[in-house]
């Protein structure tokens, strides 16, 4: 009997004890597209609905060893980055990115979050800008890390595609500036830029509270198209139709802002 080679996806991130963001909403997007997940962690976070108590950061070199172990056995037909912390672990992962040479790789910058609180220091989000953006198939970021890495501020259309154009000059081959956090019509909109294609996506707007782990399911649902074999526009667009349906299966858990579904054709 032929045994079939499944399709792999490697996840570079932060835990998320509560389940809903990080690695955890990484491997369960993985897995609902039907591409195994591997994983190296950088920091173990406490958390839950509420918010974050505790995190604790792993050294630059137990990151490299994890992405080593998944490479040289098991490789990766797509990479995503999300939470990397400092400016060791951001060195250290492109360095070796650059030397692997996996498959596609999709970077969501996490630097600011969606309300806006700062989550790197200046020098991680250096690192960040000059090593790791260049190596990047689409890279994500949300709209308070567009303005920090574009240097403007966002409130129109026009805004954010002059972002998605600032961004891509840093070397990245696509940019995604995703309007989650932008206001009144704009909220959901976001602008694609590769360098040739100007693209305005958007789908309904879904009201709720539950968004915890949107950008790491969106950045995570790219790299599982992309690693498909899809191109990387027909992946965003297929990420974000993914991401707007989970969002609409909220799940009823803790006392905070939760999750949704990554699995809610299985719901009920």
């Amino acid at each position: 009997m032929e045994t079939h080679r499944p399709v792999t996806a490697l996840t570079i991130a932060g835990s998320d004890s509560g389940g809903g963001a990080g690695i955890q909403a990484d491997l369960s997007t993985f897995a609902f597209h039907r591409v195994h997940g591997t994983s190296a962690l950088t920091a173990v976070t406490a958390q839950n609905t509420r918010g974050v108590t505790r995190v604790d950061v792993l050294p630059a070199a137990s990151v490299v060893a994890q992405i080593d172990a998944v490479a040289t056995d098991i490789g990766a037909g797509a990479v995503k980055t999300g939470m990397l912390v400092n400016p060791d672990i951001i060195t250290a992962v492109a360095a070796r990115l650059r030397e692997l040479k996996l498959g596609p790789l999709v970077v969501d910058p996490v630097m600011v979050s969606r309300a806006g609180a700062r989550l790197i220091d200046d020098a991680a989000v250096g690192a960040l800008k000059a090593l790791l953006l260049p190596l990047a198939t689409v890279a994500t970021p949300n709209r308070h890390e567009a303005e920090l890495l574009a240097g403007l501020e966002l409130h129109t259309l026009e805004d954010m595609r002059e972002a998605a154009r600032r961004i891509h000059r840093l070397g990245p081959r696509a940019v995604l500036v995703k309007g989650g956090g932008m206001t009144g019509a704009l909220r959901g909109t976001d602008v694609w830029f590769d360098g040739e294609h100007l693209e305005t996506l958007h789908l309904r707007s879904v009201e709720t509270r539950n968004t915890h782990g949107t950008g790491c399911t969106l950045s995570a649902a790219i790299a599982a198209h992309l690693a498909l074999g899809r191109d990387a526009l027909d992946a965003t667009r297929r990420a974000k139709a993914y991401v707007t349906t989970a969002l609409e299966h909220p799940l009823a858990l803790g006392s905070g802002p939760g999750p949704f579904s990554h699995f809610f054709p299985l719901d009920g």
